[in-house]
């Protein structure tokens, strides 16, 4: 295996390489430890990736100004006598924060929410770049694309025909968005917990440009583990001032995310789209098939009713 890493520069001052094998990304994770005790995480993906695996690289270095626990870039290249590209990033240690929040108070899981949704909010500060296509153009392209898979994926959904129908007849909110870099898949499963009880932000191959709330899709993978980190998230995100508006959103994204999951599972296997099902399952309850815009489990103002 040695080999696959040679061409690197310092590669001789590894002590520890140990792959981590967490997480759905095509990347294949290392956890590399230094002579000198620095711990890093590398990524390596096929040559074929370049150029956007040199974007994500670069896209990180964005979020430097961001005061929090991250994975922060050190250095991009070609290895593997070409056949490779690597990333190099500071590793970050600590518990995942999905196996750590189910065991905190309360008062904790929504403190480490509010501070989620302040990390996302600086996030969201840098505009995308310039692009000559309305996010309502693009994103309506994402939901064709996803009813279509759907429907044609064979796999039945309770509760399909509802959300279609949502989706539907809530395109009208896409129009206007503004745009701004994403984290591309924010919850608690790109997460971790430090021994302090600090947040720190990982996993950043999924990086793109975006309306930024869209970016609350994935947001019932927090609210399934705990609502009140999900509300918190919220909360924090907007400092405690949430628009009607945003509700209404997020369920449009909510809902068209539960039909491309289904779709986008099964070469995961049927355990995967399991869960898919029963998430979208969990999303209908939430939302009273969709006879609301705001969840079941959100929570305003918890701090002051706590």
């Amino acid at each position: 295996m040695n080999s696959i890493f040679s061409d690197i520069p310092n590669f001789s001052t590894w002590n520890i390489v140990q792959a981590v094998h967490k997480g759905w990304s095509k990347d294949k994770k290392y956890y590399i430890k230094t002579i000198d005790g620095k711990e890093l995480l590398l990524r390596m993906a096929d040559i074929s990736q370049h150029d956007k695996k040199k974007w994500e690289f670069e896209s990180v270095d964005k979020f430097d100004h961001i005061d929090c626990l991250m994975s922060r870039p050190i250095e991009f290249g070609i290895c593997n006598k070409g056949q490779s590209v690597y990333s190099l990033f500071t590793w970050i240690a600590g518990e995942d924060a999905n196996q750590v929040i189910p065991t905190l108070s309360a008062k904790e899981q929504y403190r480490l929410g509010v501070r989620a949704g302040e990390i996302l909010r600086e996030m969201h500060e840098i505009p995308a770049e310039n692009n000559p296509i309305p996010w309502s153009e693009t994103y309506n392209l994402k939901i064709n694309k996803y009813i279509t898979n759907y429907k044609a994926c064979g796999i039945y959904l309770k509760g399909a025909d509802t959300i279609i129908n949502y989706v539907e007849s809530n395109r009208y909110l896409l129009e206007k968005r503004s745009e701004s870099i994403q984290h591309g898949d924010y919850h608690v499963g790109n997460m971790i917990v430090t021994k302090d009880g600090e947040l720190g932000i990982i996993d950043f191959n999924r990086l793109s440009y975006g309306d930024p709330w869209e970016e609350f899709n994935r947001i019932t993978w927090d609210a399934s583990l705990s609502g009140l980190f999900a509300s918190g998230r919220i909360n924090g995100y907007f400092n405690n001032d949430v628009p009607d508006s945003f509700f209404k959103l997020m369920a449009l994204y909510i809902a068209s995310n539960q039909l491309s999951s289904i779709h986008w599972a099964i070469p995961f296997g049927q355990e995967d789209v399991d869960i898919m099902l029963a998430r979208a399952g969990d999303v209908l309850d939430w939302y009273d098939e969709f006879q609301t815009y705001v969840p079941s489990w959100y929570v305003a103002n918890y701090g002051e009713k706590a």
